[in-house]
């Protein structure tokens, strides 16, 4: 990985957290602590972090972390307790030698580190903030990276290369977020870029489950991907409004709340 792209990702890390670690750093992105060292360090100089024993704290007046690269940084520190419970029982329908597919979002970016390890599973993702806990978390697993053009603002590799290798791959299961849900509407995305790998996902996999926080709900974003009855099973979190239940009992779709 270039130092930039390094540098981008403790970014995004310390604008989810606030605070991270040269061990968890230098796990994540398969270097070692001098490494991280030097590039905390370098980030100190830029005013992005402050240096403490053993990592570094964001520094809240940095002007880089409202700037556009971080964007899918605010996403990440919105509703972080419900999405990482919506991947954790997410995680439960992951079967020993499936093959399955994480989108991209702030949502689906949790899903590696709950499922368990040496499952001799094949993994496809295109986004680089999941590629980098997939095989942090668990390096026997098989990846399949399509790559392409890195879209800065989601960390997302798109291309039509990339989308002609998911569509001759056949997954068990596709775990896909959205950026809103409108009964009228459909499933909705942020960035029209999104829509043709995510259609490509869905039109390849087996069972297809939507990962979403009950903010999602009655919300209409700019580029459509897919309807509602498209999907197998919705997991989320108790926020959900009623009429979105129904909804979903009445598509005959299999909604768990976490």
């Amino acid at each position: 990985m270039r130092k930039r792209d390094r540098l981008n990702y403790i970014g995004r890390q310390l604008a989810l957290s606030g605070v991270v670690t040269i061990k968890d750093l230098a796990g994540q992105l398969g270097v070692s602590s001098m490494t991280i060292r030097r590039d905390l360090r370098d980030l100190a100089k830029e005013g992005v972090l402050k240096l403490i024993p053993g990592g570094a704290a964001l520094n809240r007046e940095s002007s880089l972390v409202n700037e556009q690269e971080y964007a899918i940084s605010k996403a990440q520190s919105h509703m972080t307790t419900e999405k990482i419970k919506i991947c954790q029982r997410a995680a439960s329908f992951v079967q020993e030698g499936d093959t399955i597919v994480i989108d991209t979002g702030s949502t689906a970016e949790h899903l590696p580190k709950f499922i368990p390890q040496n499952m001799r599973l094949t993994t496809i993702c295109y986004c680089l903030n999941t590629l980098l806990s997939v095989y942090a978390h668990d390096k026997s697993s098989r990846i399949i990276f399509p790559g392409g053009h890195l879209q800065e603002n989601t960390l997302m590799f798109e291309s039509p290369e990339g989308i002609s290798l998911i569509k001759k791959v056949r997954a068990n299961k596709a775990f896909i977020s959205a950026a809103g849900i409108e009964e009228e509407l459909g499933v909705t995305c942020a960035n029209l870029y999104e829509v043709e790998t995510k259609r490509a996902i869905i039109e390849s996999s087996d069972t297809r489950f939507l990962l979403v926080d009950s903010t999602k709900f009655g919300k209409v974003t700019t580029a459509y991907f897919a309807d509602l009855g498209e999907f197998d099973v919705v997991i989320t979190d108790s926020g959900i409004p009623e009429k979105y239940r129904k909804l979903l009992s009445r598509l005959g779709i299999q909604c768990y709340i976490v």
